[in-house]
């Protein structure tokens, strides 16, 4: 039976791309989108058309209660999640001096708050099953600082902090806990940013959703069984 995978996040940019990604090395994959329903039906299409099964899922992933009502209607039970995809997140730029309580707030608590209810309740499941993937989209601003971005560099690192730990909790088990760090992706994210940015990318362009989506779908394979607990850059060269 094919392997069953939750990327959420994944009605578009890079999470579409990693769904799509998983779908083509034999998931069926399980989308998560809070408020698009049409692009997460393009996305489901799109791995329909590569003889995949794909759900719809929408909740938000920082209420508890939402997430805890999707995964009731996805009948964990019958067929439980083997590979997570923590791709949920947002963006709400402000220098700090400036920054609302509302921006940091949900800028952190979407990734925070959005990995302890969406991973958690999947992690014993894993371990029955003594095998499991949980992969989560960090950010090169979690790892080096941004200016600007003191809430969204304050939660990405802190999903590499979970990373880390939750990855010694479970190595004995079987299940593998990495983050995937990308730079400068072309995605509607970085949309505004100013073309010249690129000159500090060593490589000179942009990353591709494509790129991040095959790091992704290698961590999430049975090849990258002895990778845990770690942090990839996927940045051009730029930390």
């Amino acid at each position: 039976m094919a392997r069953r995978a939750l990327v959420t996040g994944g009605s578009r940019g890079i999470g579409a791309a990693i769904a799509i990604e998983l779908a083509r090395q034999g998931c069926d994959v399980v989308i998560n989108y809070r408020s698009n329903v049409d692009a997460a039906r393009m996305v489901a299409a799109q791995i329909a058309a590569l003889g995949r099964r794909a759900e719809l899922s929408a909740f938000d992933v920082a209420d508890g209660a939402q997430v805890a009502a999707a995964y009731a209607d996805l009948d964990l039970e019958a067929r439980p999640i083997e590979i997570l995809v923590n791709n949920a997140g947002i963006a709400a730029d402000a220098p700090f001096p400036a920054m609302k309580e509302a921006e940091w707030q949900s800028v952190t608590r979407t990734s925070l708050d959005g990995f302890y209810y969406v991973t958690q309740p999947l992690v014993m499941p894993m371990v029955r099953r003594k095998w499991g993937r949980i992969i989560t989209i960090s950010s090169v601003s979690g790892v080096m600082g941004n200016r600007g971005q003191t809430n969204y560099s304050a939660a990405k690192a802190g999903l590499i902090g979970a990373t880390r730990s939750l990855a010694q909790e479970l190595a004995k088990r079987g299940i593998t806990v990495n983050a995937v760090a990308p730079g400068l992706i072309e995605t509607d994210m970085v949309r505004d940013v100013p073309p010249e940015v690129v000159n500090y990318i060593p490589m000179r362009r942009m990353g591709t959703t494509q790129e991040v989506a095959a790091l992704v779908g290698f961590l999430a394979g049975d090849n990258a069984g002895y990778i845990t607990g770690q942090v990839i850059g996927i940045n051009g060269g730029l930390a």
